[in-house]
């Protein structure tokens, strides 16, 4: 599928960590609808890729994002999953063939977002969801600008501050990066193209937004 090269060591500590809380991380994003509102997404805003395309999922935790994917695109794709926790991605591999039937257009592997084990401009689209709330973004978006193919976009949903991110944030120990700072970063690698806020009725609305951004 992808042109990849020898794998990084994950960070022990972070992957350690959601390889404790994997089952309870699955159920709150399961039952919440954050899948179902990432599915909805998706159709409506469809990312500009032809069939066939290379996508990243960077931090697929149990795959919710990696499943929205799969269940939004009308069109073949290759899909490569990437994770620190493995207990994350074997929950996530599970979610796929019980979708599917298969997992042969999803590649999964337990990799560090900050050292991937990919070559230069591998991928068409790399999608994220979070990840970069447990790193530095200036290391974390030019990592995933380094394995993005010019002309490729980036779908980014960060964490906006909220009392409902704030919550989060202490259960599974993340840290929300100020708005700002999220635009500053993207937009020293990326131009960013759209900037998405979810209906208030949707769960998913009260912590996360979605940026849309392409490398020159």
């Amino acid at each position: 599928m992808q042109e990849a090269i020898t794998h990084a060591k994950p960070g022990v500590e972070a992957g350690s960590f959601y390889d404790r809380v994997a089952s309870l991380y699955n159920l709150t994003f399961k039952f919440n609808g954050y899948g179902r509102s990432l599915e909805q997404y998706l159709r409506a805003h469809p990312l500009p890729i032809a069939p066939g395309a290379k996508i990243l999922d960077a931090g697929c935790g149990t795959g919710l994002l990696t499943l929205a994917l799969l269940k939004a695109f009308d069109m073949s794709v290759q899909i490569a999953a990437v994770d620190l926790s493995a207990t994350s991605i074997a929950t996530a591999r599970k979610a796929v063939r019980e979708h599917t039937g298969r997992t042969q257009s999803v590649e999964f592997s337990q990799a560090n977002v900050l050292s991937l084990p990919f070559r230069d401009n591998t991928f068409d689209a790399i999608v994220t969801s979070g990840v970069l709330e447990y790193l530095s973004l200036r290391e974390g978006f030019g990592e995933l600008a380094r394995v993005l193919a010019p002309g490729g976009h980036l779908l980014h949903l960060p964490v906006h501050p909220s009392l409902a991110s704030r919550f989060l944030e202490l259960l599974f120990r993340f840290k929300t990066h100020p708005p700002q700072e999220v635009e500053a970063n993207t937009s020293r690698y990326f131009q960013i193209i759209a900037h998405h806020r979810f209906p208030r009725f949707q769960v998913i609305g009260w912590t996360k937004s979605a940026v849309v951004a392409q490398k020159a």
